[in-house]
């Protein structure tokens, strides 16, 4: 008897312990699990990036963010966001509250991405509870909400879309699907912006220029979409085990929202209005994200999407949840037109943890018999892959130059056979900017860097070559001059010599797959160096920037030819930005100085006006401290050009500032330094360089990919080939002491070994998986441009790796110039020219 009443104590304990394991609990981490769903709740600091506030990761998968108190329904980018205070977490009452308030007075109509705040003053808590298999979400304002922002101010949660397309969901006794676009009717509300207040007195963001009579991303809540409905209790895909979650709201009513009606970019939005006189609890929801017993994340196998050179290293990472001990062998595959072959079978080996999840390397450096093959561990496999000798010399490196470059091309028409890209645009560029404004871009135009130009003149020369930067369609000198860099050194490395597009600037016309005979690398540094060059010799200085007035303009999506008439000195017409940054001065000298040297005998023009721009910034910038390494740069590339003592001097003058910063100065120091042979500075510098060397070693061992790299918000994608790109100088210059391995594992980052379960590679168009669609112009069709490569998988804080499959999150999926593609291609031909 006393045996049965013991089992039966032991049975119902087991019951016990089980149900509680199915609890959500605040771990260490700084977050609430419940077996495989994860609640965030304000650790995150994005929020107008969809990062912020509380998020839902279920099985893997983000699905919901930014709970928060918001004072639109489907605020975007440009809305205001609170301020976060504190955040404090409570172990012993399973609690993490956030203690906020509105305004944040330090983005109200100021800086990059100002914010119009209208007039309130408001403190609140918002206290995350775990309770049982529910999260308690609770507010708490310290007043209420004013009469006139009644039915404005509401707790939010955002849904992602991309993943409830065609997906159900119930509220109360109303059913619905989530529809691919968003759909009316529409509801009109009191517009924000009609009581602004006044918080940041020195504030200079034109609001004029940010509110439009017809359309601004600015004033978007004053026509918004009708809510699909209205309720007590609503579940989110209700038949999916894997990502139903339940929301009831026990105080005021669920609405949920389509935000991309008024935003593009717009996610699915369930929210609560604050009612009025509602302080203490104003809030209370109750949020069950159901929890599949005993899930575990499956296996992810990453690898290079393109493949591997039979003499390169070839390591799969294998990326397990925490939780998962029942190690198991990896087996490489190969595909053969008679079916698949064991190649190998070997247990991984064990590297450990990094950032949330488990991860073992599977070495195959062995193999290099060309063919396709698979790695398998388990039920997960990689995409298939190939090895062989040529895998770096088609459709690679290429769509670098066939595609991305040629679209980004700014004051030319685009064509590609039936296609058109987009027209020819910015034909009208530009007008000089106004003075002491805050552009909401982030540009500013101080007096004392005025030219012979007035604000409003119309400034000529400016509307000749040129990149749109990324996303956006503005031309920033940085990234003008810092491509034109990367493809000059790429060209005198890899003299590459590859012409599948004609480019013809005088009559503003561009032919993708129609070869015009000459190189399209040396035609790329010329349309570069001719947006640069033409700004200076029509300013008498570097220009900042050539960027829209309007911001209407700005978040054009399409045809870049529709953001202007192309008719000059009217309201449309761009602005041309300058600056007084000896920084951007002398990188740029550097870049000049650099294109001037590969443009000879291809442009001899551009080339001798380009060197005379470098030696005059050289000669009139004055340098401080955060300069002085561009000043260096801007040494090499003159001497490496004109070969001039004077820069030889300087350098040997500097070379102890040379070693004490030789991680930034060694890689371009060290062409320099195999030019002079000066016994002296080479034994200096490579000292240095073997200590920098060491620390290279220890932050790559700190990762299972082998490079250094410390996540954060954005994908550090452009951070990692920069890196890359950097180690082929080194490598090049001091093989003793510097491996290629580094490079390698850099491209093989790009190429998809890379953490969390989308193992894409970031350069589009590339691999047998690839980022599509990506932050171009065509985004809004979810499309992509081959070539353009995406900052890459990102960090939902604390340690949750994330790249999701959305053309409108541009920390993940944005291209770039001044970098991103240009160091790819950059990172495929060193691969190519040492593994060869």
């Amino acid at each position: 008897m006393k045996k049965t009443q013991s089992l039966l104590i032991l049975f119902f304990l087991g019951i016990l312990f089980s149900l509680r394991a199915q609890d959500f609990k605040l771990i260490e981490s700084g977050y609430f699990r419940n077996n495989g769903v994860n609640i965030m709740a304000f650790d995150d600091i994005y929020p107008e990036g969809h990062q912020g506030g509380l998020s839902i990761i279920m099985h893997g998968n983000r699905v919901a963010t930014n709970g928060d108190l918001r004072l639109e329904a489907t605020p975007g980018q440009w809305q205001p966001v609170p301020r976060q205070n504190d955040r404090r977490l409570d172990a012993a009452a399973n609690t993490i509250t956030a203690f906020m308030s509105y305004p944040d007075s330090s983005r109200h109509l100021t800086g990059f991405n100002p914010m119009l705040y209208p007039d309130i003053t408001l403190n609140y808590t918002v206290t995350v509870k775990g309770e049982g298999k529910s999260i308690l979400v609770t507010v708490d304002l310290d007043r209420p909400v004013p009469e006139k922002l009644i039915g404005k101010v509401g707790f939010n949660l955002e849904l992602f879309p991309g993943a409830l397309f065609g997906k159900t969901w119930i509220m109360d006794n109303q059913t619905g699907i989530f529809p691919q676009q968003p759909n009316g009717p529409l509801l009109e509300t009191a517009p924000n912006h009609s009581h602004p207040g006044n918080f940041n007195p020195a504030g200079k963001a034109d609001s004029q220029k940010l509110i439009t009579e017809t359309y601004s991303p600015m004033a978007a809540d004053d026509l918004i979409a009708a809510p699909y409905a209205i309720g007590k209790k609503l579940i989110i895909q209700p038949a999916d085990l894997y990502n139903k979650v339940s929301i009831e709201s026990q105080t005021a009513n669920l609405q949920l929202y389509d935000g991309r009606m008024n935003h593009n970019n717009g996610w699915f939005v369930v929210r609560s209005e604050i009612p009025a006189g509602a302080t203490k609890g104003a809030i209370r929801w109750v949020i069950t994200p159901n929890s599949v017993e005993n899930w575990l994340y499956a296996p992810v196998i990453q690898t290079s999407q393109i493949g591997y050179h039979p003499n390169q290293t070839k390591v799969a990472v294998i990326e397990l949840d925490e939780r998962d001990k029942n190690f198991t062998e990896a087996a490489l595959i190969k595909i053969t037109g008679n079916g698949e072959e064991m190649i190998k079978t070997s247990p991984a080996a064990h590297w450990g943890k990094f950032l949330r999840y488990n991860y073992l390397k599977f070495d195959f450096t062995e193999i290099k018999e060309e063919g396709l093959y698979q790695i398998k561990y388990g039920n997960s496999q990689s995409s298939v892959f190939r090895i062989a000798p040529n895998i770096y010399d088609r459709g690679v490196w290429q769509p670098v130059l066939e595609y991305f470059l040629p679209v980004q091309m700014c004051h030319t028409r685009v064509n590609e056979k039936y296609r058109v890209w987009h027209d020819a645009c910015h034909l009208d560029d530009a007008r000089m900017a106004p003075v002491d404004f805050n552009h909401f871009d982030g540009y500013a135009q101080g007096p004392s860097t005025l030219t012979k130009y007035q604000p409003g003149d119309v400034v000529p020369g400016m509307n000749a070559g040129g990149w749109h930067d990324a996303g956006d369609f503005d031309l920033r000198v940085e990234s003008q001059s810092g491509e034109t860099y990367i493809l000059s050194l790429a060209y005198e490395a890899f003299k590459v010599d590859y012409d599948v597009t004609s480019i013809d600037h005088n009559r503003h016309l561009t032919e993708i797959h129609q070869p015009d005979g000459k190189p399209d690398i040396l035609q790329q540094i010329e349309n570069g160096i001719l947006t640069v060059v033409g700004g200076y010799r029509a300013l008498g200085r570097l220009y900042r920037g050539i960027i829209c007035n309007d911001l209407r303009q700005y978040v054009l999506l399409g045809d870049a030819a529709a953001m202007t008439d192309n008719i000059r000195g009217n309201e449309d017409d761009r602005w041309v930005f300058t600056e007084d940054h000896p920084l951007r001065e002398l990188t740029t000298a550097a870049h000049l100085a650099a294109a001037s040297r590969v443009l000879k005998g291809f442009n001899d023009t551009l080339s001798v006006q380009s060197l005379a721009i470098a030696r005059k910034l050289y000669e009139i910038t004055q340098v401080a401290d955060p300069a002085k390494n561009a000043k260096i740069q801007a040494a090499v590339e003159l001497f490496l050009t004109t070969g001039e003592n004077q820069y030889k001097d300087y350098l040997l003058k500097e070379t102890g500032y040379i070693v004490q910063n030789i991680n930034q100065t060694g890689w371009f120091t060290g062409r320099f330094e195999k030019a002079i042979h000066d016994k002296k500075f080479t034994n200096a510098v490579t000292g240095a360089l073997q200590e920098f060397k060491n620390e290279i070693e220890k932050q790559g061992a700190e990762t299972p990919y082998g490079i250094p790299y410390l996540p954060y918000i954005w994908g550090a994608g452009w951070d990692i080939q920069r890196f890359g790109f950097y180690q082929y100088f080194l490598h090049t210059a001091y093989p003793e002491i510097f491996s290629a391995e580094y490079l390698y594992n850099a491209l093989n980052f790009v190429l998809g070994c890379h953490p969390g379960s989308n193992t894409a590679s970031f350069a589009s168009g590339v691999g047998a998986k690839s980022a599509i669609p990506g932050y171009g112009l065509n985004r809004a069709d979810w499309s992509y441009i081959p070539g353009g490569v995406i900052s890459g998988t990102a960090l939902i804080r604390p340690d949750f790796p994330e790249l999701l499959t959305f053309p409108y999150l541009w920390q993940q999926t944005e291209y770039v110039l001044g970098g991103g593609s240009g160091h790819y291609m950059f990172l495929v031909l060193a691969a190519q020219q040492l593994l060869h």
